[in-house]
C-alpha cells in the first residue's frame, strides 16, 4: 500500500482546503494519507525554514516504507530537499520560488513532480516553474491561497482545477 504525506502551509494546517484535496485524491487511489501538523510556530522568513521544514518532516518520512508522495502547500514546499534526497515523487502547491534554496532543491529532484501556482502570487516564478518541471499549473490571476478574482464559486472552481492537475499527474507518472 503506498503511502502520501500531506505538509501544511504556515496558516491553516493540512485541513486546508489545497492540501486537503490533493491528500484526497491520493487517499482516492488507495494510499494512507498522514497530513503532518507543525509542532510549533516556523522561523521567520530564510534558509532557516528550509531546515526547520526538513527536521520536522525527515522523521514522519523514516516512519513509512517504499517512496511515500509528498504534498507540500507553500511553507510545506521546503521539503522539496527531502524530495529530492529521497528520490520521492511530489505535489508543490504554491510553492516559494523565489526563494533560491527551494530551487536548488527541486532543481536535485530526480522524481517527478508537480508544480502549482498563480499568477498574482508574488512568490511564483513563472519561468522558473516551466523550468524546473513538465508539470505546471499556472492559474491566471490566482494569488497565494489560489483566490482568484470575482464571485467564490469561480475559486472554488480553481480549486477542482487543480484535483483534476493531481489526479492526471499521479496517472502520468504511474503513482502507485
Amino acid at each position: 500500500m503506498a503511502d502520501a504525506v500531506v505538509i501544511p502551509g504556515a496558516k491553516f494546517g493540512p485541513g486546508a482546503p489545497l492540501p486537503m484535496y490533493a491528500g484526497d485524491v491520493a487517499s482516492h487511489r488507495g494510499a494512507v494519507v498522514h497530513r503532518h501538523m507543525w509542532s510549533e510556530e516556523p522561523p521567520g522568513p530564510g534558509p532557516e525554514r528550509e531546515l526547520w521544514v526538513q527536521a520536522q518532516v525527515a522523521p514522519v518520512l523514516d516512519g513509512l516504507p517504499g517512496q511515500p508522495l509528498l504534498i507540500g502547500k507553500s511553507l510545506g514546499c521546503f521539503a522539496a530537499g527531502l524530495a529530492a534526497d529521497r528520490s520521492l515523487p511530489a505535489v508543490w502547491l504554491t510553492p516559494v520560488l523565489t526563494a533560491p534554496w527551494l530551487t536548488a532543491a527541486l532543481e536535485r529532484a530526480t522524481a517527478p513532480f508537480l508544480l502549482v501556482g498563480g499568477s498574482a502570487d508574488p512568490v511564483w516564478d513563472r519561468a522558473a516553474a516551466r523550468r524546473l518541471s513538465p508539470y505546471v499549473v499556472e492559474v491566471p490571476a490566482a494569488n497565494h491561497g489560489m483566490y482568484v478574482p470575482g464571485p467564490l464559486t469561480d475559486t472554488i472552481a480553481v480549486l477542482a482545477r487543480i484535483v483534476v492537475a493531481v489526479e492526471e499527474f499521479l496517472d502520468e507518472v504511474g503513482w502507485p
